[in-house]
């Protein structure tokens, strides 16, 4: 559909891995005249960088945040957002199989995100520009947080004398399994999430607040109802 695209921000992390896998497709990156501008730069500056761009080709962005009203004042627009986190290590496999958020104003926009993120490997859906804050607030709970959750549980296993790299087998373990609930929690064991406690308060109490709200969640997801006496001082209800 599409010959020659121009990416902007191509020395980051998303552009360099799109702009491999698109030369890998046989697509101009070069052009003086591209189709589809291409934006892959910081979201605070996408709205200056799209002011910039002259009318005439597509312009998109690959922000999973950002609204379209960024590309302003550009009608031939469109999002896609690689659901996918990206690392300068790896390469354009970073893409295959990984989903993209595709989100348009016309007929026309909609197909045309369609084929970049089909172009790229991607398995694309549509995304409503209204739904982007709950989108995105899902891919930062699944994403960034993670790293905040490994970051926990390696500050406990450092406690224990533990290898925390010993760590991820275990998650990804987790992911391959179907994300199969496991653990006290699941099984109502009460006092070993009181001795977890014990230790977090005497040795990490700074994750005591962390441990309590996601032990909260967990429970539900498990459907079980917490025990009143299961944590002392009220931390269930204040969860």
């Amino acid at each position: 559909m599409i010959e020659n695209v121009q990416i902007v921000g191509a020395s980051g992390r998303v552009g360099s891995t799109v702009s491999a896998r698109l030369a890998e497709r046989g697509i101009a990156l070069d052009s003086a005249t591209p189709e589809l501008v291409l934006l892959c730069v910081p979201d605070r500056t996408i709205a200056e960088v799209a002011a910039e761009v002259s009318p005439g080709p597509w312009v998109a962005h690959v922000s999973g945040a950002t609204p379209l009203s960024a590309l302003d004042p550009h009608v031939r627009r469109f999002g896609m957002h690689p659901l996918q986190s990206f690392s300068k290590e790896h390469g354009s496999e970073q893409l295959d199989g990984a989903w993209a958020a595709v989100t348009a104003e016309s007929d026309d926009a909609r197909a045309t995100g369609l084929w970049l993120a089909r172009t790229l490997g991607l398995r694309p859906f549509e995304l409503d520009d209204a739904n982007r804050a709950a989108y995105h607030a899902g891919a930062a709970f699944a994403s960034n947080y993670l790293v905040t959750l490994r970051a926990a549980a390696s500050s406990l296993l450092e406690v224990a004398g533990a290898p925390p790299e010993a760590l991820d087998p275990l998650i990804r373990g987790v992911m391959d399994g179907g994300f199969d609930l496991t653990g006290p929690i699941a099984r109502g064991d009460w006092e070993t999430v009181e001795r977890h406690l014990a230790v977090i308060r005497a040795d990490r109490p700074e994750l005591e607040d962390l441990y309590l709200a996601l032990a909260a969640a967990t429970a539900r997801v498990a459907g079980r109802e917490l025990p009143s006496d299961t944590v002392s001082q009220g931390a269930w209800s204040r969860s």
